[in-house]
C-alpha cells in the first residue's frame, strides 16, 4: 500500500497540533473545572492563582464578548459555567501562563465555593423526573397492538449497555493566534472545522470570515472530535483574542478522559413476538439514552438508534420509543456507529432470549427474518440492492457455521472447565447523515504548470485513509500518476461550510466532489487539446496515462504539455465543485422518509474459548463476509474492517466506564480503563469482500466502511454467552 500518510506516520514525520512549531510568545492554557456533579457557584476567587509566576490571565464567562453558548442541536451548553455546574469536569475558567505547568499549578490555587444540589446519574430516573433533552421520539410500522394476538410466543426483557471511551491517540488540542484585521486563526484537532468556526464566531462576536480553522490531520477521532473538539478550540481562540498572543491548549490524557464525552450508555426494554416457525411479527422497544448534562449530538444519535432498531431484519409491526435523558454526567457524544450499535444490541438480545427460551440457535431466527429486496424499514425507506442474504449465504458457504457449531458441541462435551462458543452477527447500516442538509461537500482542485495537482476538500484525515482514497479517485479521473497529487489541509478559507467528517461519509461526499471538479478540468483540457490538434469536436478525445488520445490513437500531447498550453491560452486550471447526496429526505414530524443513500451489509461468525474456572477468554476467530461495493483501496478497507471489529469487541467485553456515587469517573486512566491490546484481538480474522456488488451510489462504485464493522463485536458478546451457557 503506497499510502503517503502511513509512510509519514511510521517515519514520525506527520504533524499533529502539538507538533506544529508554535509562534514566538505562545502561551499555554489549562482548564479549571467543577469538582462536583451538580451545584451552584457561590463564590470564586482567582486572586492567588493570578499571582503564580508566569500566569498571564484567567478567562471565565464574564470575559466572553459574544454568547456563552456552544450548543449545536440544542442551545443548552455554556462554554464556561456561570451560576451552576452540571457535571464533574464542567469548565469554569481557563488559566493562561507561559508554560503548561505554571497554568496547571495556578489552577490548583483557584478557590471556588459550591452549594451542592441533588444529582441524577441514571437515565430512567431522569425520565421519571421529566428531565429530557428533547421530547421522546417514536418510530412505528404496522399495528403493534393487533400483532400481539397473532404471535405464538412473546418474550420480554431489559438490556443494559455501557458507554465507551474513544481513547484516540492524540488528545483534544488547539492552537489559536491573532491575525491581521482583528481575526483569529485556529489550528484544531477537530472533525468539524466549520462547527468550530461557526461556534467561535458566536462566542467571540466576530463574523465567520474573520475566523480561519485549519486541520492537517487528527491522531484518531472515532466521533469524539466531531463536536467535542469545539470547546477547547474556542477557549484557545478567546484567550488569544483577549491577550493578543498565541495560545495553545493540549489536554493531558487523564483530563481528556475525565472531562470529554463518550459513547452513550443505554438502558432499554424490549418485547418481541414470534410465530411457531420463527417469524418475528412484532417488536416493541424503548430506549433510555443517558445523554449527560447537555445535548451535544445526543438527539441525532438517538435518531440513529431508532433507524437501526431492527438491524438486518424485516419486522412488519414495530414500535420504537426513544428518550434522551438529561443526567449529571459529562455530555455524551458521537462514537463510531453513532447510536446504531446500541439499537442493534437490543434486537440481537431479544432474538437471543427468544431462541434460548425456544431451545434453538439464534441464527435460525436471524436467517428466517433477514431483509429482502423491497422490505420496509420502520422509518419508511425500502431496501434497494439489498445484499444481506448474499452475505449470510457467503458465510454459510465459506465458513460452514453448522460444522462450527457441531465442532464446538463436541469440544464442550469433552471438556469440563474450558468451553467454546460461537455466534453469528448480521449487520445492516444506513449510510448518510440522517440530518439531510449535512450531506454536502465541496472540493477545490488546482493543476499547476508542472502537472502537479493540489486538492482541498472538506474531508478530515484521522487515520481512516480518506486522503489516500481521494488521491486514488483523482488519479483515476485525471488518468495521471498518483505521485503528482497532494491533498492539502482542510481549511475553512479554501472550502467553506463543511460538514463534519463523520457518518462514514467522508469518502462518499468528498470523493464525488473531487470527481466533479476533475470533470470540469478535463472538459477544459479537452477543448484545449482539440484546438491544438485542430479538431472540431472533443467527444473522441481522451486523457489516458498522462497522454492525450484521439480515436484511441496516442498523440504527441502529454498531460504536462497540455496543461502548459492551457495556461498560455489563459484557461483556468482551477475548479471548484460541490456535491450533495441526491434523493434523500426525512420528515421529522411523520418520522418517515428515505434518509440513506444506501445501506452497507455484512455477516460474521465469531468463535471464543472461555476458561470457566478463571473467567478468562480468548476470541479464537472472527470471520466475515462484508459488502464493500467496489473497493477503492482494499488494504485501507481491510484495515478499517479489522480495526472496527476490535473496537466493537472492546466495547462489548473489557471496556467499562465506572462512576462513583458522586458522579466522579473512576476509570480515568489507562491503569483503570482497558482497551484490547495485541494479545486481546482475535487470533484469526478473515474478511471476505463480497463480489459483484458494485454500488452506484458511491464514488467509483464503492461503499463506506468506517462504522459498519464495529457492530460485529456484538457477535463476540453472544459467543461468550453461549460458552457460558
Amino acid at each position: 500500500m503506497r499510502n503517503v500518510d502511513s509512510t509519514r506516520h511510521v517515519r514520525g514525520e506527520s504533524l499533529f497540533v502539538d507538533d506544529i512549531v508554535s509562534p514566538q510568545g505562545t502561551l499555554y492554557g489549562y482548564v479549571y473545572y467543577s469538582s462536583i456533579a451538580h451545584g451552584k457557584i457561590l463564590s470564586i476567587d482567582f486572586e492567588e492563582a493570578l499571582h503564580v509566576h508566569g500566569v498571564k490571565g484567567i478567562i471565565s464567562a464574564k470575559d466572553i464578548p459574544g454568547e456563552n453558548q456552544i450548543g449545536g442541536i440544542v442551545q443548552d451548553e455554556d462554554l464556561f459555567a456561570e451560576e451552576f455546574v452540571h457535571f464533574i469536569g464542567h469548565p469554569i475558567a481557563l488559566v493562561i501562563a507561559e508554560s503548561f505547568l505554571q497554568a496547571h499549578d495556578a489552577a490548583k490555587k483557584i478557590k471556588c465555593v459550591f452549594e451542592k444540589l441533588p444529582a441524577v446519574f441514571d437515565p430512567r430516573e431522569a425520565a421519571e423526573k421529566g428531565e429530557l433533552i428533547i421530547p421522546q421520539r417514536i418510530f412505528e410500522l404496522g399495528n403493534i397492538n393487533k400483532a400481539w394476538k397473532k404471535c405464538d410466543y412473546i418474550f420480554e426483557g431489559t438490556v443494559e449497555n455501557g458507554g465507551q471511551e474513544h481513547l484516540y491517540l492524540e488528545t483534544q488540542g488547539s492552537l489559536a493566534f491573532p491575525i491581521e484585521g482583528g481575526g483569529i486563526k485556529i489550528i484544531s484537532s477537530t472533525q468539524g472545522p466549520t462547527t468550530v468556526q461557526r461556534t467561535a464566531a458566536r462566542v467571540l462576536d466576530l463574523p465567520m470570515h474573520k475566523i480561519e480553522v485549519d486541520v492537517t490531520r487528527l491522531g484518531g477521532g472515532f466521533g469524539g472530535k466531531e463536536d467535542q473538539a469545539t470547546a477547547w478550540a474556542i477557549m484557545a481562540a478567546l484567550a488569544a483574542l483577549k491577550l493578543n498572543k498565541p495560545v495553545k491548549i493540549i489536554l493531558p490524557r487523564q483530563e481528556d478522559i475525565r472531562i470529554t464525552g463518550k459513547r452513550h450508555p443505554y438502558s432499554s426494554d424490549f418485547k418481541i413476538g414470534l410465530t411457531k416457525n420463527g417469524k418475528i411479527l412484532a417488536y416493541d422497544v424503548t430506549f433510555y439514552q443517558n445523554a449527560g448534562a447537555a445535548a451535544d449530538l445526543s438527539p441525532a444519535i438517538l435518531d440513529r438508534t431508532l433507524f437501526h432498531c431492527t438491524n438486518s431484519y424485516f419486522i412488519p409491526n414495530v414500535k420504537a420509543t426513544a428518550l434522551s435523558c438529561k443526567t449529571n454526567l459529562t455530555p455524551f457524544t458521537a462514537f463510531r456507529g453513532f447510536g446504531g450499535p446500541q439499537g442493534m444490541f437490543v434486537i440481537e438480545s431479544a432474538i437471543y432470549k427468544a431462541a434460548k427460551e425456544l431451545g434453538i440457535d439464534p441464527s435460525e431466527i436471524q436467517k428466517i427474518n433477514l431483509l429482502k429486496e423491497g422490505n420496509e424499514f420502520p422509518y419508511g425507506q425500502k431496501t434497494l440492492n439489498c445484499n444481506i442474504k448474499k452475505c449470510f449465504a457467503g458465510v454459510e458457504e465459506k465458513y460452514k457455521p453448522e460444522e462450527v457449531f457441531d465442532r464446538i458441541r463436541e469440544f464442550n462435551s469433552k471438556n469440563k472447565l474450558v468451553k467454546k462458543g460461537a455466534a453469528i452477527m448480521p449487520v445492516t447500516f444506513g449510510i448518510s447523515f440522517t440530518t439531510t442538509f449535512l450531506n454536502q461537500a465541496s472540493a477545490l482542485l488546482h493543476i499547476y504548470t508542472d502537472g502537479s495537482v493540489s486538492i482541498s476538500s472538506a474531508a478530515i484525515e484521522m487515520g481512516q485513509g480518506v486522503n489516500e482514497k481521494l488521491r486514488i479517485i483523482a488519479a483515476n479521473e485525471l488518468s495521471i500518476n498518483i505521485e503528482r497529487i497532494r491533498i492539502d489541509s482542510t481549511n475553512t478559507s479554501r472550502v467553506s461550510n463543511t460538514s463534519a467528517t463523520a457518518a462514514s461519509k467522508g469518502t462518499d461526499l468528498n470523493g464525488f466532489a473531487v470527481i466533479d471538479a476533475c470533470k470540469i478540468l478535463i472538459e477544459r483540457l479537452k477543448k484545449v487539446a482539440a484546438d491544438e490538434l485542430k479538431l472540431y469536436k472533443t467527444s473522441r478525445i481522451v486523457l489516458k496515462n498522462e497522454m492525450v488520445f484521439y480515436k484511441n490513437d496516442k498523440t504527441d500531447l502529454t498531460f504536462t504539455k497540455l496543461v502548459n498550453i492551457a495556461y498560455q491560452k489563459r484557461i483556468s486550471l482551477t475548479a471548484q465543485a460541490h456535491h450533495s447526496t441526491p434523493n434523500i429526505y426525512f420528515n421529522k414530524k411523520t418520522n418517515k422518509g428515505e434518509p440513506f443513500a444506501y445501506h452497507s451489509y455484512g455477516v460474521g461468525i465469531m468463535e471464543v474459548t472461555l476458561d470457566c474456572l478463571r473467567g478468562i477468554y480468548e476470541v479464537d476467530s472472527v470471520k466475515v463476509v462484508h459488502d464493500f461495493g467496489d473497493t477503492i483501496n482494499k488494504t485501507i478497507d481491510l484495515g478499517q474492517a479489522e480495526g472496527g471489529i476490535v473496537q466493537g469487541i472492546g466495547w462489548m467485553t473489557m471496556e467499562e466506564l465506572k462512576w462513583n456515587s458522586e458522579g466522579k469517573l473512576l476509570t480515568d486512566a489507562l491503569s483503570t480503563y482497558k482497551i484490547p491490546d495485541i494479545h486481546a484481538v482475535p487470533k484469526e480474522m478473515k474478511i471476505h469482500f463480497l463480489e459483484n456488488v458494485s454500488n452506484p451510489f458511491g464514488p467509483n462504485n464503492s461503499k463506506a466502511i468506517g462504522e459498519p464493522p464495529l457492530m460485529y463485536g456484538i457477535g463476540v458478546y453472544f459467543a461468550l454467552m453461549n460458552a457460558m451457557r
